[in-house]
C-alpha cells in the first residue's frame, strides 16, 4: 500500500499513528508546504512570550518520522489531486501516487476586503510558525499594535506580544470578546482581566478603510498603529477536493473520516463533522478533534475499523493566568455559579448535558466533557452533586469502576 497524507499537523500525525497501529510496513508519504518538523500551532503565542522554543513546540519527538518509517516532503505545494489516476500532483509537476489518500490541509486566515488595506506595510496574520516569526521580527517597545479580531487567535496574539510592544488595541465587530465561545457575562469577566493587563478594546466597531498607519472606523474614530495583525477568522482549505468530493462549508466526511470520493479521506480543520452536543454538522477547528479524526482515518485507511462519532466543540485556553474551558452547545436550562474569580455555566435539556463554560477554576472539567460526549442520561447520576462538586462520586458504583479501569 502507498499512503499519502497532505498535511503535517495534528490530523496528519494522528493518521500516521492510526495507520501504523494496523500496518507496520507500507509506505507513508507526508506532504507539507511548511519547512518544519510537526509542531503544535496553539503554542506560537508562547514562543513570542519566551515560554517555549521552536524545538519544544514539536508535536512529536525528533525521531518521529524515522520511527514510523515515513517520508516527509517539506516545502512542497500540492497543485491538484488526480483522483482518476490516484496521483497527487505537486506544483513542479511531480506526481506522488497513492492507494489511500488523506487530505488534512487545515485552514487559512480569512482577510476581509478592507478598503486600502494594501497601503498598510506592516501587516501580519497569526496562525503558523512562520507568521509568528515574521511578526516577532517587527516587534519592539516603541510599537503600537492594532489587532483586528477579538477571538481566540487575536487574544492569544495579544498575550504573546504585550510585553514587547508599547500598546495593544483589539478591535472587533462583535459586541463582546470571544463571541463564539463565551456568553455576555463570561466575556466581560475575561475582558476586564485583559484590560487590567493594559490591553485596550474597541468592540461593536466597524472599519471603514485603512491608511498606511491608521484604521478609520465607521464612527469616524481613527486608531493609529505601527503594526497591524489580522485575526478575523479562518477558512477551511478545501480547494484540492473541489469537483472530487462533497464540500459544504468544509469537506464532508462520515464517521470513518471517508469523503464521498473512493480511497480519499479527510480530517482536521478542513472538514465538517457532526457535533453530537447540538446534532449539527459544522466545522470544529480544534486540535484534539483533528488528532482523533486523523487517527480514525489512518486506522480505516489501513483496513481496520474505527469510528470518530463523539466530536464536540471544545476550547481549553488561558490569558495572563486566567484559565477557561468551554465545550458543547449552550442550549437548554442553565446552572449558574459566579464568585471569587470563578465562573461556571452548565447547559442541559432533555436529560442530557449539552455544554459548559468554566472560567477560573477549571478542575474536573473532564467530568463534564465525558457527560456530553457519552450523552449520559442525567437521571443516572447525582446531577446536583456534579453541578456543585464534579467528581466520580456522582456516578453509580459500577460506572465509577469502569471509569477507573476496574471493570469492563
Amino acid at each position: 500500500m502507498k499512503y499519502v497524507i497532505i498535511g503535517n499537523s495534528a490530523a496528519g500525525i494522528g493518521a500516521v499513528e492510526g495507520t501504523r497501529s494496523i500496518d507496520k510496513q507500507s509506505e507513508i508519504t507526508i506532504i507539507t508546504n511548511e519547512s518544519y518538523h510537526t509542531y503544535s500551532r496553539p503554542l506560537i503565542s508562547y514562543l513570542l512570550l519566551g515560554k517555549v522554543t521552536k524545538e519544544s513546540m514539536r508535536y512529536r519527538g525528533d525521531n518521529f518520522y524515522r520511527d514510523n518509517n515515513c517520508t516527509l516532503m517539506t516545502n512542497a505545494v500540492v497543485e491538484k489531486i488526480d483522483a482518476a489516476a490516484k496521483n497527487v500532483v505537486l506544483d513542479g509537476g511531480k506526481n506522488v501516487p497513492y492507494d489511500k489518500l488523506l487530505v488534512a490541509t487545515g485552514s487559512s486566515p480569512f482577510v476581509p476586503p478592507f478598503e486600502a488595506l494594501d497601503t498598510v506595510k506592516n501587516k501580519f496574520t497569526f496562525m503558523s510558525l512562520d507568521d509568528a516569526l515574521e511578526l516577532e521580527a517587527a516587534l519592539n517597545k516603541d510599537k503600537r499594535v492594532l489587532i483586528v479580531g477579538a477571538g481566540l487567535i487575536g487574544l492569544k496574539c495579544a498575550e504573546g506580544i504585550h510585553e514587547r510592544v508599547k500598546h495593544i488595541t483589539v478591535l472587533d465587530l462583535a459586541p463582546r470578546i470571544l463571541s463564539s465561545i463565551l456568553d455576555d457575562e463570561g466575556a466581560k469577566l475575561v475582558q476586564n482581566h485583559l484590560e487590567s493587563k493594559g490591553v485596550e478594546f474597541r468592540l461593536s466597531a466597524n472599519i471603514k478603510n485603512f491608511k498606511p498607519n491608521a484604521a478609520i472606523l465607521e464612527s469616524g474614530e481613527t486608531i493609529d498603529f505601527d503594526i497591524l495583525v489580522l485575526a478575523v477568522g479562518v477558512r477551511p482549505n478545501t480547494a484540492l477536493l473541489n469537483g472530487i468530493a462533497n464540500i459544504e462549508r468544509g469537506i464532508s466526511v462520515n464517521g470513518k473520516s471517508e469523503t464521498s470520493a473512493p480511497d480519499i479521506y479527510a480530517a482536521g480543520d478542513c472538514t465538517q463533522t457532526l457535533d453530537i452536543s447540538s446534532g449539527q454538522n459544522k466545522i470544529m477547528a480544534l486540535l484534539p478533534n483533528a488528532y482523533m479524526q486523523g487517527e480514525c482515518a489512518g486506522i480505516n485507511m489501513a483496513g481496520g475499523e474505527k469510528s470518530f462519532d463523539k466530536a464536540i466543540p471544545m476550547n481549553a485556553i488561558g490569558f495572563f493566568g486566567l484559565h477557561m474551558i468551554t465545550a458543547g452547545s449552550y442550549t437548554g436550562d442553565i446552572h449558574a455559579e459566579s464568585g471569587k474569580g470563578n465562573y461556571r455555566r452548565l447547559f442541559f435539556s432533555d436529560n442530557k448535558l449539552n455544554g459548559y463554560i468554566l472560567i477560573g477554576n477549571v478542575e474536573k472539567a473532564g467530568i463534564y466533557t465525558s457527560l456530553i460526549r457519552e450523552r449520559t442520561p442525567l437521571d443516572t447520576i447525582d446531577f446536583n452533586l456534579v453541578c456543585e462538586k464534579p467528581g466520580l462520586m456522582a456516578f453509580r458504583k459500577e460506572e465509577r469502576m469502569v471509569k477507573l479501569g476496574g471493570a469492563s
